[in-house]
């Protein structure tokens, strides 16, 4: 990652934990890891250490990147180009198995690897919260190590019950089998660990932006997720107030252009904005993702894309029509690119698979060679706004706050404002839709169709000549736990409508 952050893989292997729950391995087998994290957390250096360990799982999501694709290529705004299984999402083919299988390698791209990071994740995150307390340092600076662990910790227990359910809270790290070995909670009790989680980040005193070092949560991030967690828990009024608190804050504000979020050569602006992302290097090796190389046309033919793309991610011609072509948005898709030559050419003269495959301009990378330069955004300020727009909406019906919340984004975008008038309903639909324009490619859209229960009705509409019929079914709201998990774990049992 950029700044320190960038090296943080390279520390992965001194004396930190496994996650013990992401191994499929026999469960007779003797656990080591903890012989070198009983003595490990004793120093300022060994707590920097540990917490680089936190981060690690975060690069492993995004450089696949599993918390993109997974959602995107379920959903009704990208699609894949049919290679390698990689059409597997996209046409609910899965099953326990298949989430799994290194399915022609594309494990890095599936629910296992969610699953797998996010525990990896929050077992690293258990060893600073058990351990640094106790170390020798600054108690400023142990305040901030500890809170970022109870932020991650948070976030990757958020990732994973709204991606698979009810699932295990682990919050002790693991020095035996039989500690390792946890069944699933209600996600009503994983919602309450999440809120625990980021109250402890909270009070542990994190800085406020722009103080935080690059790659970090802010204290205002902490809310920006104690927010969308809420929202997703349906506990409106909570979202409100903590969406509201990162709004009034006044720490971030929205970009005048919104392409300028997403340019390589405006990052350390598009922070005012862009309020916490997983920070790719560009470097080699270096923690990168394939989003450049994925949403370029094929044969690194687009100058103005990447170096290195192979055409695999496009959006739905459908997708493209929704857009108000006075939308700002829209400006973020794209029907042509500059070839090698310096001409503007049709993206169908160089994608074979389909006439109508939309070019997704969101992580253009023109000068790395090695397609690593763009950040891939987490929290952005406009997620507030929305969240706002829509937890005002439930809890008041269509109010002038909640137009007011929607309207700056609109605003941004080049857009009038929303329609007056519109029912309840109507006005939360319209929020859900203002959402599919504002953040797709984002890895946001799935989980807003299952979140609402649309994803039924809406999926099945986005089809092509490469997809033409797509099924989801109610079982489709979330992934089944990955078999390895079920077989090395006696106490967990698979998602109901997956056994």
């Amino acid at each position: 990652m950029r700044n320190n952050m960038r090296n943080y893989h390279k520390l992965i292997g001194l004396c930190l934990a496994f996650a013990l729950l992401n191994t499929s391995c026999e469960l007779e087998e003797t656990i080591y890891s903890s012989i070198y994290t009983e003595a490990f957390y004793k120093t300022a250096a060994d707590a920097e250490k540990g917490l680089v360990a936190v981060y690690d799982p975060l690069a492993d999501l995004c450089s696949g990147p599993a918390l993109t694709l997974v959602s995107d290529f379920s959903a009704d705004q990208c699609y894949p180009r049919a290679v390698v299984g990689r059409n597997t999402l996209t046409l609910f083919e899965y099953d326990a198995n298949y989430t799994t299988q290194r399915t022609a390698g594309r494990t890095n791209e599936s629910p296992q690897q969610i699953w797998i990071s996010c525990y990896d994740g929050i077992e690293k995150a258990n060893w600073i919260i058990a351990k640094v307390p106790d170390a020798i340092m600054d108690a400023t600076r142990k305040g901030q190590i500890i809170g970022e662990a109870y932020f991650l910790r948070a976030y990757y227990l958020w990732t994973l019950t709204k991606t698979f359910g009810d699932v295990p809270i682990k919050t002790m790290p693991s020095t035996s089998e039989e500690e390792a070995i946890v069944g699933k909670s209600p996600k009503a009790d994983v919602y309450k660990q999440i809120y625990s989680d980021l109250d402890q980040a909270t009070s542990a005193g994190l800085l406020s932006y722009p103080s935080v070092e690059k790659g970090r949560p802010s204290k205002e991030v902490v809310s920006a997720l104690y927010a969308k967690a809420a929202l997703y828990n349906e506990d409106w009024q909570k979202a409100l107030q903590k969406a509201q608190e990162v709004i009034s804050s006044g720490k971030y504000s929205l970009m005048p252009d919104v392409r300028d979020v997403y340019r390589y050569d405006k990052e350390d602006a598009a922070r005012i904005e862009n309020m916490w992302a997983f920070e790719s290097a560009p470097i080699s090796p270096g923690r990168g993702h394939q989003l450049s190389g994925l949403c370029g046309p094929t044969g690194s033919a687009g100058v103005d894309y990447s170096r290195n793309s192979f055409g695999s991610m496009f959006a739905y011609q459908t997708f493209y029509d929704s857009f108000d072509p006075k939308d700002k948005r829209r400006l973020l898709l794209d029907t042509t690119y500059v070839n090698r030559a310096g001409a503007t050419v049709p993206q169908r003269s160089i994608t074979p698979i389909t006439t109508k495959g939309v070019l997704i301009k969101k992580y253009q990378d023109p000068i790395s060679t090695i397609g690593l330069i763009n950040n891939i955004p987490l929290f952005r300020l406009p997620d507030m706004y929305l969240i706002a727009a829509e937890a005002e909406a439930r809890l008041n019906g269509a109010s002038a706050n909640a137009y007011g919340f929607v309207n700056v984004i609109r605003k941004r975008a080049g857009l009038d404002d929303l329609a007056a008038g519109l029912s309840k309903e109507a006005f939360i639909n319209a929020v859900i839709q203002e959402r599919a324009w504002e953040f797709f490619a984002e890895g946001d859209r799935w989980y807003d169709l299952t979140r609402t229960g649309t994803f039924l009705a809406v999926v099945p509409k986005a089809v092509n000549n490469v997809y033409p019929v797509r099924n989801p079914t109610a079982k489709n709201k979330y992934f089944p736990i990955p078999q390895d998990e079920i077989n090395a774990n006696p106490k967990i049992e698979q998602n109901p409508d997956w056994k």
